[in-house]
């Protein structure tokens, strides 16, 4: 079994994904649910295998499945989500069998997610950026009218 696979079932993601589920029930766009995190995977899989970059799928399908796994933090203590992530990820990585060297770039990665292009050794960063913000079709989205993106960062596209 891969290991991005034991971190589905990882009882500490599990909750925290029900968790997210709960504080955006009422949300109507941009849900950070297990099939965002899932297109966010598949889409960064693709970004890295166009770019020939050194990345495993397990390694990238494991950073973008805990992206946002700190959206608990963000809603209850406005502590901002990629830095509580960062800090959650690396007790559900470790529990499912990653070595330091990897859970340390998976971290970084979801540190700088949301910052968009940084330097070329932050390739992964990159991927989850572009990956994020491209598996969000606002083109469809019903509240794209409301939304607080600006409008030259909505995705009014259907290709990635």
């Amino acid at each position: 079994m891969e290991r991005y696979h034991k971190i589905i079932k990882h009882e500490m993601f599990r909750q925290y994904m029900e968790k997210i589920e709960m504080l955006e029930q009422d949300r109507i766009y941009c849900r950070h649910n297990v099939n965002h995190l899932l297109d966010v995977a598949r889409i960064a899989y693709i970004i890295n295998l166009e770019n020939g970059a050194p990345y495993s799928k397990d390694l990238i399908y494991a950073a973008s499945l805990l992206h946002d796994i700190g959206k608990t933090k963000q809603y209850e203590k406005q502590i901002p989500h990629e830095i509580a992530g960062a800090e959650k990820a690396a007790v559900v990585l470790k529990d499912c069998g990653y070595k330091a060297e990897e859970i340390l770039l998976i971290q970084n990665g979801i540190l700088d997610h949301r910052r968009g292009p940084q330097e070329k050794d932050r390739l992964l960063s990159e991927f989850l950026y572009e990956a994020d913000k491209k598996s969000r079709i606002c083109l469809f989205c019903d509240a794209k009218e409301d939304c607080n993106w600006a409008e030259d960062k909505k995705n009014m596209r259907i290709l990635v």
